[in-house]
């Protein structure tokens, strides 16, 4: 069977325990030598990838951190917060270049390909609609009056996660209800595209490394592939818990799965039972091919190494681990 060669227990790990509350977003940089992590807590952390050394810590915000996301030069990140405010940081030196309160909390933020558009999304909350509003960071205008370039109100269900499409002139958002979308960013028009919405609120978004394929993560006990551009679904890999993040393998037909029962229902079974694994499926057959333990929660983030041979993973109990593949498991091969 696929499972003979158990290549999935054959791995080198380091255990990162940087952050006192659940992680919400692990994130390798292009080069793949840095990894940027964000918790519950205030603090955006900085590692190496190689060795799992701390770098540093960017103090700032004033909640919990959503999300983060780092420039191709590696030169700044952006940081989502519950505090209201999305930030934009100097990666080396750890200052905040610039602060973009808003008037809810901040769920996502992606820099485009150029790393000159500036793109965060809000809560529908505190008698405030979800919003997605891009910044234009080349002009000084824009960010010290706090004005969007364009600001896209969402009137039904709020966004969950957004990242960039294949080019700059569209993001894509996963949202509570389960619904893909993507969005103009020049027009602010919602653009058609096939419905394959799932069932639950989706949880993760990531694209390929060629960024033709998105892979979406959701409640529903499942992870969908799409065509990037038109949003067909490819492939669709089911389980039996709540997906909370999928990542798809730069150098092998491997998809990556992790989750785990609600947090809040965690102490009361044993760690087996809450299925807190990594699991790896075959990327064309759909089916599982491996699983990795290790954490003692539910994993709320996963990320692929730029060069397929590291992933990283961050979960409900505090910790990231770095996990290495050695030689057997790039000579895995399925059986079919």
């Amino acid at each position: 069977t696929a499972f003979s060669k158990q290549w999935y227990q054959r791995r080198v790990v380091i255990t990162a325990g940087g952050h006192e509350r659940s992680l919400t977003k692990v994130l390798y940089n292009k080069d793949g030598d840095l990894l940027f992590t964000v918790s519950k807590d205030h603090y955006p952390n900085v590692w190496w990838s190689i060795n799992g050394e701390r770098l540093g810590t960017y103090k700032g915000h004033a909640g919990a951190i959503w999300d983060i996301a780092v420039t191709t030069d590696s030169t700044r990140i952006t940081t989502a917060s519950a505090d209201q405010s999305c930030f934009v940081w100097d990666t080396e030196k750890g200052a905040v270049l610039h602060k973009m309160p808003a008037k809810s909390p901040v769920r996502s933020c992606a820099f485009s390909l150029t790393n000159n558009i500036l793109c965060f999304t809000t809560d529908r909350a505190m008698n405030q609609p979800c919003f997605i509003k891009f910044f234009d960071l080349r002009d000084k205008n824009q960010l010290e009056t706090n004005t969007p370039l364009k600001e896209i109100e969402i009137k039904d269900a709020k966004v969950n996660r957004m990242i960039w499409g294949t080019v700059e002139d569209y993001v894509i958002t996963g949202h509570e209800d389960g619904q893909l979308r993507q969005y103009d960013y020049e027009s602010g028009e919602r653009l058609p595209a096939v419905d394959h919405s799932h069932k639950g609120q989706i949880k993760d978004l990531q694209l390929s490394k060629d960024r033709t394929m998105l892979i979406s993560a959701s409640k529903d006990t499942s992870a969908k592939l799409f065509d990037a551009k038109d949003f067909r679904c490819l492939k669709t890999y089911k389980t039996d818990r709540p997906v909370n993040s999928a990542a798809v393998s730069p150098i092998k037909n491997h998809v990556l799965l992790g989750g785990g029962q609600e947090a809040m229902e965690v102490t009361t079974t044993q760690t087996k039972s809450g299925k807190f694994e990594a699991r790896f499926f075959h990327l064309i057959f759909e089916e599982e091919i491996g699983r990795v333990k290790g954490h003692f929660g539910p994993i709320n983030t996963l990320a692929f190494h730029p060069s397929g041979k590291q992933y990283a993973s961050g979960a409900e109990d505090g910790y990231v681990r770095i996990h290495d593949f050695d030689q057997t498991y790039f000579d895995f091969e399925y059986e079919f």
